[in-house]
């Protein structure tokens, strides 16, 4: 960490930046959550071909990859906090970007983060079996969780960006540990890899169903243009995180699901109750007690997630209250450490709410929509951006252009056609939810217009 020369009119101090190494943590953080530890056993049941679940994860690599090459270019021309509200802001206007920033709050980020705490204490009941009768010693653990990580990203970048090296690092070593003993010990025993299906090939239905959870395994990848304020020569760093990161989690990804197609045979991954896959992985490679790291690695992920969040998401609020667009109190930073600590604590308290509550469940049911069609939306905006803005001499050019993007844009609307047919009432309940920012935005408009008119 070391301060910019940037510095914050509220707190009147150097802002303090990071460097791409800590960024890089904060996107592998994020898009590492617990679906890669899970999601395996769902396409195993659904597929029974272990090398078309491995060519649907190199798919959903390649669009991950190139949906970071999109935002890369997005953060290099706009490198501002925020992310995909400022980008849209730009691109479509206020009140789409307002929408945005308020799907971020209640689902993309509020409800994500009260569902990895709840995560949290589940998988540390496996590490230390606890019996939890009324439920509550597990959402005083979770509430713990979401907390001890809020005050310490209120005590400034430097403090939060130490916390986020420790996670991020702590747990992509126990992975590659797991990866590496995984390899080790099934060296030269593909034939659960190689085996053909034993009733049929996949539908191209089940095909597209697995690749749409693949797709949101790997989200995560634009986190970094939410903190760009936080991070040292943005314009020049982002691109190169959000891709060289993304591209490093589809290896990951790819190794570990290598390791469970090669430990156990399709049938017994998609055996009920389909718990964590690398919980089966281990307990077949070093016995039953294994579950246990397995559960211990599980927490170190979840944990490392919510940390990224808990630093993203609050930089949309506070871009947003910067705007006028919400309330200006969220706007203001901490004296001392020029963070937005009154936005982290806001996303905090919806958060906790959501875990006291059990609504975070619904809530994840209704996003896939709604964060579907924003991720279009975000990705056509190079359309616009690259006639309206002027890219510095540094800034970075996605390649395949307009091949890519429209590919990709194609590829996020398909997922939006896809739950608008396949579910139709988790949609509406989704449209509704973001639906319901709109008098909110018009509420701060008149406001806003109400403050600026002279009094008699």
């Amino acid at each position: 960490m070391k301060p910019s020369s940037r510095s914050s009119p509220a707190s009147n101090v150097p802002h303090v930046t990071i460097g791409w190494f800590t960024a890089g943590c904060v996107l592998v953080s994020n898009i590492i959550g617990g679906g890669i530890f899970t999601t395996t056993g769902i396409m195993a049941r659904e597929l029974g071909d272990p090398l078309v679940i491995l060519l649907l994860w190199f798919v959903g690599a390649l669009f991950a990859v190139g949906g970071a090459m999109i935002y890369g270019e997005l953060g290099s021309r706009l490198p501002h906090a925020g992310g995909d509200y400022v980008y849209l802001r730009e691109a479509y206007g206020p009140f789409t970007a307002f929408l945005s920033g308020w799907t971020s709050f209640t689902i993309g980020f509020g409800a994500a983060v009260a569902a990895s705490a709840i995560s949290f204490s589940s998988y540390a009941f496996r590490v230390v079996p606890v019996h939890d009768k009324t439920g509550w010693l597990a959402k005083g653990l979770s509430l713990s969780l979401l907390w001890i990580v809020t005050l310490v990203h209120c005590r400034g970048v430097e403090t939060g960006g130490r916390l986020q090296l420790f996670l991020t690092t702590t747990k992509v070593v126990a992975i590659s540990g797991l990866i590496v003993g995984g390899l080790a010990a099934v060296a030269g025993e593909w034939g659960h890899l190689i085996a053909r299906p034993a009733v049929g090939q996949p539908t191209f239905g089940a095909a597209a169903i697995s690749l749409v959870i693949v797709t949101y395994c790997y989200l995560g990848w634009n986190v970094a243009g939410y903190i760009a304020s936080d991070i040292a020569d943005p314009q020049r760093i982002l691109p190169r995180i959000m891709i060289g990161g993304t591209a490093f989690v589809a290896v990951i990804y790819l190794l570990l699901n290598t390791v469970y197609l090669s430990a156990l045979s399709i049938s017994e991954l998609a055996q009920e109750p389909i718990v964590p896959v690398a919980e089966k992985a281990a307990a077949a490679l070093w016995g039953p007690e294994s579950g246990r790291l397995v559960a211990a690695v599980l927490c170190l992920s979840i944990a490392g997630a919510v940390s990224a969040m808990t630093w993203a998401g609050p930089r949309v609020y506070w871009a947003m209250a910067q705007d006028g667009v919400i309330s200006p109190w969220l706007a203001v930073l901490r004296p001392g450490t020029a963070v937005p600590a009154r936005a982290i604590v806001f996303q905090s308290l919806w958060a906790s709410l959501l875990v006291l509550s059990g609504t975070f469940e619904q809530l994840l049911v209704y996003s896939g929509l709604v964060l579907a069609l924003f991720l279009a939306l975000t990705l056509s905006s190079i359309f616009r951006l690259r006639t309206q803005t002027l890219a510095g001499s540094g800034a970075y050019r996605a390649p395949f252009y307009p091949f890519l993007p429209i590919v990709l844009v194609t590829g996020a609307l398909s997922l939006v056609i896809y739950s608008l047919l396949q579910r139709p009432t988790e949609s509406f309940y989704g449209a509704a939810t973001v639906l319901s920012g709109v008098p909110v935005y018009y509420f701060w408009q008149m406001r806003k217009t109400s403050v600026r008119q002279p009094s008699n």
